[in-house]
C-alpha cells in the first residue's frame, strides 16, 4: 500500500513538472515575440525559481535585466541566490559585487544598499577588505542616508561594523557617526540620541545637542507626510506628490531626490512622475552621472512613452555625450513601441534637431541628408504595420496592463483601431472590457457599446449590452452620490467654520469700537482741560492735537485730483504762546507780489509723487525739464515747518513747452518716478480729469497679471511678441515706482490680443502663473473726496480754506467754548446761562467770556 502511495505521488510530481515546463515554454515563445512583455518576465522567473532551474532563471534575469529595471524583490531573491551558489568561494566575490552594483542602480532600495554593505563585512579577511566595507557604507549613507524610515537601519549597522573593529582610533570614528547621525531627520532618532548619551563618557556634547533638536524640529514637521504615507494604501501617488512639493519649496536638492526615489519605488510605471523627477535634475542638480543615469531609468521603467526618450535625447546632448551614444539612445526609442504615430513623428524631429545642431553646413551634409531620408522612409512604412493587427492588438494588451486600463480614451483608439482594421468579434470584446474597466468617462463608454450594438449585433447581444451597461452605471452613480455626500458634509463643515470665524471677527470689530468711543471721550476731556481762559491754545498746544498726516494731504490724492496752488491769505498776528514756534515756522518763504502775478496755469504742469527728502527741488525740476523748453519758475510748496511738500509747479515760457513736458510723466527723479499732469484749478474746472487710460474695454489691449516683481518691460514684451504686433506695453507700478505685478499690452487688433489669452493664461513666468485677460478696467469713481475728518479745520467747508485745507498760520482766534456751538443759544446753555430774549450787547458778551 506504502509503495502504491509513493508511486500516485510519484506520478502526482512529474505531472506537475510537465505542466509547469510546458508553461515556461509558452512563457519563452511569448517573449520570443514580444520581449517587452513585462508580466510574462516575472511569471518566467518565477516558475523557474519555484523547479529550481538555475542555470535558465540566471539567463532569464539577465535578459529581464537588460529590457527593464527589477523590482527591489526580484533583485534581493537574485542576489541571495547567487550568494548561496558561490558561498565559500572567494573567486566568484568579484562576481556578486558586480551584480550589486546593477542593483542599485535600479532603484535607491535602503535593503540592496543594506545588504551590500553586509556581504562586503564578510570580505574583510581579504587585501583591502576593511576599507572597501567603509567605502560601501559611505555610498550607503550617502544614497539612501536620509530616507526617513529606513535610513536609521543603515546607521547603525555602520556603527556596528566600526564597533566590531574597534580600537583607539575607531572611537572618534563611533563618533562621528553619531554626530552625522543625529544631525539627520529620521524616525526614532530619540532613541539614537539616547543611546550615543550612555555611550559617550561625558554624554553627548552640546554642538551634538543643537544639531539633534534642529534635526528634531524638521522631522515635526515632515512628520505628517510620513503618517500620511503609513496609513495609506499603494501606490500612494498623492501622498507622494504632496511630500514631493513640501521638499521642493523647502529647497534641499538631497531630501528632494530621496523623496522622488521613494516615490518612484511604488510608481515606477508612472510616466509623469519620472518627467517631473528628470526635468528637476535637469534644471537644479544638472550633474551629468546622476542626470543621465536618471533619464536612462526613466525610459526602460516607460518606454512606451515618447516625452521621456526625448528628455534623453536633449540631455546627452546637453552634457556632449558621445555622437554614437545618442544615436544609440535614439534606435532604442525607435524600438520601444510608442502608442501614437505622431510619437515616431516627433521623435525623428528631435533626432533630426539634434544632428542640425551638431552639423557644419560648411562640410558634413550627408548625414545630415541621410537622416532625412531615413525617417521619410521608416514613417511610410510604419503607417503600412497598421494592417497586421494580431500585432497591433498585443501592442494595446500591454498597455492596457500598464495603468492605462481606467481611461476611456484608450479603450475608445482600440476601439476605432478595431473598427478600422478589426472585426465585429473583437470590438464587441474591447467595449465590453472598456465598460467594466473605464472609471473616468463609463457613460460616454455605455454609449458607445449600445450604439455598437445598435448598428452591428443581434437582440441576445443587444439585452446583454443594455444589461451591462446598466448595472455598471448604477454602481457609477452609487459611489459619485457617496462621494457627494462626502463632499457636501466637508463643505457643510467648511462653512460653519465660516460663520463662526465671522461672528469672532463681529465681536472683536465691535469691542474695539467700544474701545475708540471710550479713548475719544478721554481725548475730549483731555482737550477741555488743556484750554486756557480765554479758550484758545498756545501754539505748541495746536501742533499736539493737529491730527497725523495733516501736513501731507496732497500726497494722498490722486493724480487725477492734481489743483493749483493757490495764495495765501494774509498773515495774522499769532497768539502770545505761539511765539514759541517762530523759529520752526521761519523756515517757510512766503512768495513775493510779483511772484503771483506771472503765474500762468496754461504755462505750467503740476509735478508730484516726488520724494520728500529730495534736495534742492528747484534745480532739480529745472534739470528734469530744460529739454522741453525755457522755464520761467518752479514754484516746490513746503510746510510751515519749512519741509518739502513732495509736489511743485513748472511754469515755461510756451505753452508748447507743456505737451513735451507731460511726455516725462513717470520719469524717475531721485529713485522715485515723477507724476506730471496739466495745472488746472479744479475749482474753476470741476469736471476736468487727469487720467490718461481707457476705462472701458479694449479688445486689442490684454491685461496681465500675477507677474513675478523682477519682470522688465522689455522681457514682457518679448514674450508677447510670440502672438502677435506689440504696439506698446505698460508696467503698473506704486507711487514708490516698484512694480505691482500687473501690465496691459497693446496689440495690432483684437484677433492678435485674443490669441495672446488663449495662449498666455495660465502659463508659467519664472514659477508664477500669469492670469491674461482682455482689458477691461473697473469704473472710476472720480467723484470720491477725501474725508474731511484728514484735514485741519475740519469742521470748516474745503472752499473756505484753501485748495489744500486751513494753513498752519491760519488760526482761529475764535474761543473754542463758541467755535464748537452751532448757535449762540446752545453756547449760553453749555456756559450755564439762560438765553436773553433780545440780542446781547457788547457788554453781554465780555460777561460771558469773563465768567468762569
Amino acid at each position: 500500500m506504502g509503495v502504491e502511495n509513493s508511486e500516485d505521488e510519484e506520478d502526482d510530481t512529474s505531472e506537475d513538472e510537465r505542466e509547469n515546463e510546458a508553461e515556461i515554454q509558452r512563457l519563452e515563445e511569448q517573449l520570443s515575440i514580444n520581449a517587452f512583455d513585462y508580466n510574462c518576465h516575472v511569471d518566467l522567473i518565477k516558475l523557474l525559481r519555484q523547479e529550481g532551474k538555475l542555470h535558465r532563471l540566471r539567463k532569464a534575469r539577465q535578459k529581464m535585466s537588460e529590457l527593464f529595471p527589477l523590482t527591489e524583490e526580484i533583485w534581493l531573491d537574485w542576489l541571495k541566490d547567487e550568494i548561496g551558489l558561490t558561498e565559500g568561494e572567494e573567486a566568484e566575490r568579484e562576481k556578486i559585487y558586480d551584480l550589486f552594483e546593477k542593483a542599485v542602480k535600479d532603484y535607491i532600495c535602503p535593503d540592496i544598499w543594506l545588504e551590500y554593505a553586509q556581504y562586503s563585512i564578510g570580505g574583510m579577511g581579504a587585501s583591502g577588505g576593511m576599507d572597501r566595507a567603509r567605502a560601501i557604507f559611505e555610498r550607503a549613507l550617502t544614497a539612501v542616508g536620509l530616507h526617513m524610515t529606513k535610513g536609521a537601519a543603515l546607521w547603525e549597522a555602520y556603527r556596528e561594523f566600526e564597533i566590531a573593529i574597534l580600537s583607539t582610533l575607531q572611537l572618534e570614528r563611533i563618533h562621528t557617526l553619531f554626530k552625522r547621525q543625529l544631525a539627520i531627520p529620521l524616525m526614532d532618532m530619540e532613541g539614537t540620541y539616547t543611546e550615543y548619551s550612555d555611550w559617550a563618557d561625558e554624554g553627548a556634547p552640546e554642538t551634538v545637542t543643537q544639531h539633534y533638536k534642529r534635526a528634531l524640529q524638521q522631522l515635526e514637521k515632515r512628520r505628517p507626510y510620513e503618517e500620511a504615507l503609513l496609513v495609506s494604501e499603494p501606490p500612494k501617488l498623492g501622498e507622494y506628490q504632496s511630500y514631493i512639493d513640501y521638499e521642493m519649496k523647502e529647497g534641499d536638492p538631497a531630501r528632494v531626490q530621496i523623496v522622488f526615489e521613494r516615490a518612484l519605488t511604488e510608481n515606477c510605471l508612472v510616466p509623469d512622475l519620472w518627467a517631473k523627477y528628470t526635468a528637476y535634475l535637469d534644471r537644479q542638480l544638472k550633474i551629468k552621472e546622476l542626470v543621465l543615469s536618471c533619464h536612462e531609468r526613466a525610459v526602460r521603467n516607460c518606454p512606451w512613452t515618447m516625452g521621456l526618450w526625448k528628455s534623453y535625447l536633449l540631455a546627452l546632448e546637453r552634457h556632449k555625450a558621445e555622437h554614437h551614444t545618442v544615436s544609440d539612445v535614439f534606435e532604442k526609442a525607435l524600438s520601444a513601441g510608442f502608442i501614437q504615430a505622431t510619437d515616431y513623428v516627433e521623435i525623428w524631429q528631435s533626432y533630426l534637431d539634434y544632428l542640425r545642431r551638431r552639423v557644419d553646413f560648411s562640410k558634413e551634409l550627408e548625414e545630415l541628408r541621410a537622416a532625412f531620408s531615413r525617417s521619410l522612409d521608416y514613417l511610410k512604412q510604419d503607417a503600412l504595420h497598421c494592417k497586421n493587427m494580431q500585432k497591433a492588438r498585443e501592442l494595446w494588451d500591454s498597455i492596457m496592463t500598464k495603468g492605462n486600463a481606467k481611461y476611456a480614451n484608450m479603450w475608445l483608439e482600440y476601439y476605432n483601431l478595431e473598427r478600422s482594421y478589426g472585426d465585429a468579434v473583437h470590438c464587441r470584446k474591447a467595449l465590453h472590457r472598456a465598460v467594466q474597466c473605464t472609471s473616468d468617462y463609463p457613460e460616454h463608454v455605455c454609449e458607445v457599446l449600445l450604439t455598437f450594438e445598435r448598428v452591428e449585433g443581434s437582440l441576445e447581444d443587444w439585452d446583454a449590452a443594455v444589461q451591462k451597461t446598466e448595472s455598471r452605471l448604477n454602481r457609477v452613480q452609487e459611489q459619485r452620490a457617496k462621494v457627494a455626500e462626502r463632499e457636501a458634509l466637508i463643505a457643510q463643515q467648511e462653512e460653519d467654520r465660516a460663520e463662526q470665524r465671522r461672528k469672532v471677527k463681529a465681536e472683536k470689530k465691535a469691542q474695539k469700537k467700544n474701545q475708540k468711543s471710550n479713548r475719544m471721550g478721554d481725548k475730549r476731556k483731555a482737550e477741555d482741560k488743556c484750554e486756557d481762559e480765554w479758550g484758545e491754545e498756545t501754539g505748541e498746544q495746536l501742533a499736539c492735537k493737529r491730527p497725523r498726516g495733516d501736513g501731507d494731504f496732497d500726497s494722498v490724492a490722486t493724480e487725477e485730483q492734481m489743483e493749483t496752488e493757490r495764495v495765501p491769505p494774509p498773515f495774522r498776528p499769532e497768539p502770545p504762546g505761539a511765539q514759541r514756534n517762530q523759529q520752526a515756522t521761519s523756515a517757510f518763504k512766503m512768495p513775493d507780489a510779483a511772484s503771483f502775478e506771472q503765474r500762468k496755469d496754461s504755462n505750467s504742469v503740476f509735478v508730484s509723487n516726488l520724494s520728500f527728502n529730495l534736495e534742492d527741488p528747484e534745480d532739480k525740476m529745472r534739470d528734469a525739464f530744460k529739454g522741453c523748453g525755457t522755464v520761467v519758475q518752479v514754484r516746490p510748496v513746503f510746510t510751515a515747518k519749512g519741509a518739502f511738500r513732495g509736489y511743485c509747479y513748472v511754469q515755461f515760457e510756451d505753452e508748447l513747452a507743456v505737451q513735451e513736458a507731460l511726455k516725462l510723466d513717470r520719469q524717475e527723479v531721485g529713485g522715485r518716478p515723477m507724476f506730471v499732469s496739466p495745472c488746472v484749478d479744479k475749482s474753476k474746472n470741476p469736471e476736468f480729469k487727469v487720467f490718461r487710460y481707457n476705462t472701458s474695454m479694449e479688445k486689442h489691449k490684454i491685461f496681465i497679471s500675477g507677474l513675478p516683481f523682477t519682470c522688465t518691460k522689455e522681457k514682457l514684451e518679448e514674450l508677447c511678441r510670440e502672438h502677435g504686433t506689440v504696439k506698446a506695453v505698460r508696467l503698473v507700478t506704486n507711487r514708490s515706482g516698484k512694480p505691482k505685478g500687473l501690465a496691459y499690452v497693446e496689440f495690432e487688433n483684437e484677433a492678435q490680443a485674443s490669441q495672446a489669452v488663449l495662449k498666455m493664461d495660465r502659463t508659467k513666468l519664472d514659477s508664477h502663473t500669469l492670469s491674461v485677460a482682455i482689458s477691461n478696467p473697473p469704473a472710476r469713481n472720480l467723484d470720491a473726496k477725501v474725508t474731511p475728518g484728514r484735514v485741519l479745520g475740519a469742521m470748516m467747508p474745503r472752499q473756505l480754506q484753501g485748495a489744500r485745507g486751513k494753513g498752519r498760520t491760519q488760526v482761529s482766534l475764535l474761543p473754542r467754548s463758541l467755535h464748537r456751538q452751532n448757535t449762540p443759544e446752545a453756547g449760553l446753555a453749555a456756559s450755564g446761562v439762560s438765553a436773553p430774549a433780545k440780542p446781547m450787547s457788547n457788554e453781554d458778551f465780555a460777561r460771558l467770556l469773563l465768567k468762569k
